[in-house]
């Protein structure tokens, strides 16, 4: 059994991440009206809460974007910088706690900026016509053009109110063509393209976390999972950004002090077939892929850097499973390579 799918999610979100995660680095850079709940809020990647007894000086404290009731004529609207540019497969307009304040629709467009923020001459694309919205429930919309690489969003709300959630389903767009055969590059970076698409267990922070940027912020901010009680290990497929060869290795334990793996183990393999969700034939199957790293002893808080004389040279591959023994938590994981 695996945590690779989240109950409810559509095949579109499957594989998928999140560009409009702040903790990647989204941000909201314009509301035309933010009187009760800040834009920010919108693009936290936490679940959003409610507390019936919490207020500000403006009124009820919500766990999302919320505008002032409109007394005048027109509707409000946002602007996002995405975490990075990508292809978007999709959305979650998330109004959980607006149920007689949520927008009753909405409407999406987009925009590909190649350099800083959109300005009075960005040309706009609507991506998701005006579609109705309901109270305090996920709302999943799918995007025809998948192809089309996107940096901002302008999220439209009819005529005003509140969104708890804007999730942006879609996958990292890296120019690999401008990367030379000889370059050394993450391959793992999920800014880069790659993604986790299947886990033991994620009780504490899922494994896309390893791959983001950064030594990490916190604990919380890498891949942890529970103290297991059986017997077993905790273990993560990922999908690399792009083919390629892994040539160094890091895993990093920052912050993980009580709790770190004992031990870890890298294998891989070159499957250009494997989809976006695995079946459990195929994660069976990638207990049997080609050792990278052996299994090997890890240190608290420490960054464990392993080049060529730790590693075997298995040639071009696609995907990896990284496998900690018993259990526990990695803060990085950094697969330096060339590409293939």
């Amino acid at each position: 059994m695996t945590d690779v799918t989240h109950p409810g999610l559509p095949a579109f979100a499957v594989g998928a991440i999140n560009l409009a995660s702040a903790r990647l680095g989204a941000r909201g850079l314009y509301a035309t009206d933010a009187f009760f709940a800040p834009l920010e809020r919108m693009l936290a990647d936490t679940d959003p809460h409610w507390d019936p007894n919490l207020y500000d000086d403006n009124g009820k404290w919500m766990d999302g974007w919320e505008s002032r009731r409109k007394r005048v004529p027109g509707h409000d609207w946002a602007v996002i910088r995405l975490a990075m540019p990508g292809r978007i497969f999709g959305f979650d307009v998330d109004t959980h706690y607006f149920t007689g304040n949520y927008p009753p629709h909405c409407s999406i467009e987009a925009a590909f900026v190649e350099d800083g923020d959109p300005t009075d001459a960005t040309v706009w694309t609507e991506i998701l016509a005006k579609s109705p919205l309901g109270p305090g429930a996920h709302h999943f919309f799918e995007n025809a053009g998948k192809q089309e690489i996107w940096t901002h969003l302008r999220l439209h709300i009819y005529p005003d109110g509140g969104v708890a959630r804007l999730r942006v389903y879609g996958s990292a767009y890296f120019d690999w063509s401008k990367v030379g055969a000889d370059d050394e590059v993450d391959l793992g970076y999920i800014f880069n393209g790659a993604k986790s698409l299947a886990w033991s267990d994620a009780h504490y922070g899922v494994p896309d976390k390893m791959l983001g940027p950064g030594r990490g912020l916190n604990m919380g901010d890498g891949w942890e999972t529970k103290r297991r009680r059986g017997p077993g290990h905790d273990w993560a497929v990922i999908r690399l950004g792009h083919p390629g060869t892994i040539r160094r290795l890091i895993v990093d334990t920052a912050f993980f002090k009580g709790n770190f793996p004992d031990t870890c183990e890298l294998l891989g393999a070159n499957r250009p077939d494997l989809g976006d969700s695995l079946s459990d034939a195929d994660i069976a199957a990638s207990e049997s892929w080609t050792p990278i790293l052996p299994r090997t002893k890890l240190q608290m808080d420490h960054i464990h850097e392993f080049g060529a004389d730790a590693l075997t040279d298995i040639g071009p591959i696609t995907h990896v499973r990284f496998a900690m023994h018993p259990d526990g938590g990695v803060m990085r994981l950094r697969l330096f390579g060339t590409k293939a």
